[in-house]
């Protein structure tokens, strides 16, 4: 329906989409308002929705928009899904598209806003995950699928701007193929990373992700974690399935063939997760209309399970809303109609003061109930990250001892700091930051100090140095009194002046010098100010990273050197501890005693 509104300073539509054929450049453009809308409301509207889209392409215009999960009933009524009006969170058109006769530059200040912190509260128990993970799995035993892609939303409140919100989502899940689109009835934030489908003339290319992974603390970690999701059967049997079932799918617009899987088994590194996905490319049949893709390919499989039909009935059983945008389809048909859709997942829909994230995971046979639940809560790390984006600006930090003008591990600490400014994103210099240091040794050429060595956003350095008292023999310590949730976040895999995660577990009583952190597994991790190494059954250890915990200087020179091993300690553990001690650095080792053990 035509709009006679006057086109905004800010843009209301913005596409941020990766080249899928490995060009460099990406296509980075802002939208106004449209001169057309179009909207499908009712299955028998898609289809005609999608011809529209596809014919004013071909004129010269710029169509974007969404198609919801639930506007599979256009293309097959075999596909089961969710009324559209069953839940108020997910009311809305089953298409819509906004049509530009022009495109706008990416804006440079897209909003003034800061991006609200938004409390995200989950809509399924573990209790209730669990039995329906139960219910999957008789359902793969009875033979009546292989695969299902089970998921859930979280909601939460939000009065806050959508377009900083987006910003936040999109640094916090960067690259991918990401998306901002206001339609005045709603908001859609996608920053999915996962390609849909990418058609130019007569070839189209689908690219499904299947497989997740954690990212690991250490390089050495990391580069194992992704080695082991490429190499995992269940892994790969997951990706397999969803492969075939989009080769099947594909070749109902393709020519005889054609169809072909170029690459198996890609492993791509996202901020919080390593993602698996495989190429499924063909060059289409004479006459394939964007309708026919459609039709062919949606929903995509990464999200329905295989066989199809029968995924998506169990889902439509056991998912108790409807998906909405989620699930379904975003993207692009540029003018002369090259189109380019991505699957929404890492997407936030606003609707009426809601917000809404939803969050799944492919089940077979052999997945585990605790398995899944981990990943879940992996998959959903990118809207921790994207509220840690409206906090106040922090510093890298170093805290080292410098002993008669000399800085202890000095060259472990700077590659500690480089490491965490790569993964920030900000830049590194080690010849200014060393000249920095030099400068503060020169000044304090005597005596022991603590070093607070910093590195700003623009990747300038500063260090300051105060007196430092001899340490204590022997330290006391508490224990915490609830799990530390941000064991696995970034801000403590990395150390910066963002540490209010660690004051909330300062020590209450008086004469305790630090708390003993455990995780939501109840994994022992850390201390707020040091690492912890624990004699345990006649060797002293330490907790391993994927506990979640920093790489303390001091607990891997001990780890290296053989004089601590690694091993989970849960806090059931404790009262087999036969002795205790604080770690790091500056301080060295402190025997150390904890309260109540």
């Amino acid at each position: 329906m035509p709009s006679d509104k006057t086109r905004p300073t800010t843009p209301r539509t913005l596409i941020d989409f990766a080249q899928p054929h490995g060009d460099a450049r990406r296509l980075r453009l802002g939208f106004g308002a449209p001169s057309r809308v179009l909207v499908a409301r009712t299955a028998a509207e898609v289809r005609p929705v999608l011809d529209a889209v596809e014919a004013l392409a071909r004129e010269g215009r710029w169509c974007v928009g969404y198609l919801r999960y639930e506007a599979a009933a256009a293309f097959d009524r075999a596909f089961a899904v969710h009324a559209v009006h069953a839940v108020h969170a997910a009311e809305g058109p089953l298409a819509w598209f906004g049509v530009h006769d022009e495109a706008l530059p990416w804006p440079e200040a897209p909003g003034d806003d800061a991006a609200p912190s938004i409390d995200w509260q989950p809509g399924i128990s573990r209790a209730d995950f669990d039995r329906r993970m139960q219910a999957i799995h008789r359902a793969i035993s009875d033979g009546e699928l292989y695969q299902l892609n089970y998921t859930a939303a979280l909601h939460a409140r939000f009065d806050g701007d959508a377009q900083a919100l987006f910003m936040a989502l999109r640094q916090a899940q960067p690259d991918g193929y990401t998306a901002f689109i206001d339609t005045g009835e709603e908001q859609v934030l996608s920053v999915s990373p996962e390609l849909f489908f990418d058609w130019q003339g007569d070839r189209i290319l689908t690219r499904p992700m299947k497989g997740t992974a954690p990212r690991g603390a250490t390089p050495a970690e990391d580069e194992a974690l992704a080695q082991r999701l490429r190499t995992v059967p269940k892994e790969r049997a997951e990706n397999v399935m969803i492969v075939d079932l989009i080769r099947n799918d594909l070749s109902r617009v393709a020519r005889p063939f054609s169809v072909r899987v170029p690459r198996l088994f890609h492993t791509e590194a996202l901020p919080t997760v390593w993602q698996m996905t495989s190429d499924v490319e063909a060059l289409v049949r004479e006459g394939t209309t964007l309708a026919d893709v459609f039709g062919a390919l949606f929903p995509c499989g990464s999200i329905t399970g295989a066989p199809k039909v029968s995924a998506m009935r169990m889902i439509r059983e056991l998912e108790h809303e409807a998906r909405g945008v989620y699930c379904g389809a975003v993207g692009v048909v540029r003018p002369g109609g090259h189109a380019t859709f991505n699957v929404p997942i890492r997407t936030v829909t606003l609707r009426n003061g809601e917000a809404r994230c939803g969050i799944g995971s492919g089940i077979t046979a052999d997945a585990r109930a605790d398995a899944e639940w981990e990943e879940w809560h992996h998959k959903r790390a990118f809207l921790d990250r994207a509220g840690q984006a409206s906090t106040p600006s922090f510093d890298l930090l170093e805290t080292l001892a410098l002993a008669d003008g000399e800085l202890r591990d000095a060259p472990a600490h700077l590659a500690r700091m480089a490491a965490a400014a790569a993964h920030f994103g900000r830049p590194w210099n080690e010849e200014t930051v060393a000249h920095c240091l030099d400068g503060l040794k020169a000044r304090h050429a005597a005596g022991m100090w603590r070093v607070r060595l910093l590195l700003d956003a623009q990747g300038t350095p500063r260090a300051e140095a105060f007196t430092m008292e001899a340490p204590s023999a022997r330290v006391r310590l508490q224990l915490a009194e609830r799990p530390f949730d941000e064991a696995h976040g970034d801000f403590t895999r990395f150390k910066t002046t963002r540490r209010a995660h660690y004051e909330a577990f300062a020590p209450t009583a008086p004469g305790v010098f630090d708390t003993l952190l455990w995780n939501r597994d109840r994994e022992i991790t850390e201390c707020t100010r040091g690492n912890i190494a624990l004699l345990l059954d006649g060797r002293w250890v330490t907790p391993p990273l994927h506990c979640g915990l920093l790489n303390g200087i001091g607990r891997a020179n001990r780890v290296h050197s053989g004089q601590l091993a690694e091993a989970v300690v849960r806090v059931d553990d404790l009262p087999r501890v036969r002795a205790l001690a604080f770690v790091n650095s500056l301080r060295g080792w402190l025997d150390a005693d904890l309260d109540g053990f």
